[in-house]
């Protein structure tokens, strides 16, 4: 469509080798959430990621981005976004996003998860909840590729799953913040490319769901406002009230036969089985 960017779309080989490098991204947060729990550090998850990435021969797509200092971005609590893994030791309670992106043959990967550390039941049963539906909004913006017929339907799927958590009480009765500063985007030879994927209504549509189009969804709430400020740091996100936030993402292909999430260690078989969709990997 005239006036948007130009959308970079894969050839099945191209969406293969996306596949390789969303692959190592997946076992690099495999490790990370095996490994994760209080009294380590930020760095300490850091290293277990970086290791995974270069046993794997491939390259992390942050380290250097920008001047962007670690592998991950590891954001505790009100960090929603960007945090830079150091000295911080994460305590029993703690809801922490995991942020992670490899390269592999110049063809990227990248996924969020949140964990919140709920060691001898340390945890907030709103913290549980507000991490369960961000992955639910993530997973409901996902099928929305295979069912939908432009990019606007994963922001609809998005606010949907909100909606659902405030009708039902799931949030303690308070409507969840949708981040809008900070939305998915398209992948490919980099990291982040044309178009953006929206995770809240608008009036624009987006473009046409297509064979080719390869995009990251990547829904982020908040117990709270949805407001943000960047620290002094020039990278971390944090909410604006304080609130405690989630984030998840996935790297997913469209392809001539349905969608294949390509940072999933099983395409996305089991949760978009839940909607009715069923994965359709490339070769």
């Amino acid at each position: 469509m005239f006036g948007r960017e130009r959308i970079e779309y894969k050839t099945p080989d191209q969406v293969l080798r996306m596949r390789a490098a969303g692959l190592v991204v997946a076992d690099a947060l495999a490790a990370v959430r095996s490994a994760v729990e209080p009294g380590l550090t930020t760095a300490d998850l850091d290293r277990v990621a970086a290791d995974v990435i270069a046993e794997a021969g491939a390259t992390p797509s942050f380290l250097g981005y920008h001047g962007y200092p670690a592998t991950l971005c590891v954001s505790v609590n009100d960090e929603v976004v960007h945090g830079i893994p150091g000295a911080r030791t994460l305590e029993a309670g703690d809801v922490v996003s995991i942020d992670c992106g490899a390269i592999v043959d110049g063809w990227h990967g990248d996924s969020a998860i949140t964990v919140v550390l709920d060691a001898d039941g340390g945890a907030d049963p709103l913290d549980l909840e507000l991490a369960a539906t961000t992955e639910d909004a993530m997973w409901a913006g996902i099928a929305a590729l295979a069912l939908g017929t432009r990019l606007g339907d994963v922001g609809e799927a998005v606010e949907d799953v909100v909606d659902t958590a405030l009708e039902t009480g799931r949030n303690g009765g308070q409507r969840y913040g949708i981040v809008e500063e900070y939305v998915g985007h398209g992948i490919g030879t980099a990291m982040h490319q044309p178009p953006d994927v929206l995770n809240y209504r608008t009036r624009d549509r987006g473009a046409r769901l297509r064979p080719g189009l390869c995009v990251a969804v990547e829904p982020m709430l908040v117990r709270g406002s949805r407001f943000t400020q960047v620290l002094e740091d020039d990278w971390t996100v944090v909410t604006d009230d304080g609130a405690r936030a989630s984030h998840w993402e996935h790297t997913v292909a469209i392809g001539e036969h349905g969608i294949w999430v390509l940072t999933s260690q099983d395409g996305g078989a089991g949760r978009l089985a839940d909607h009715g969709v069923i994965v359709a990997p490339v070769g």
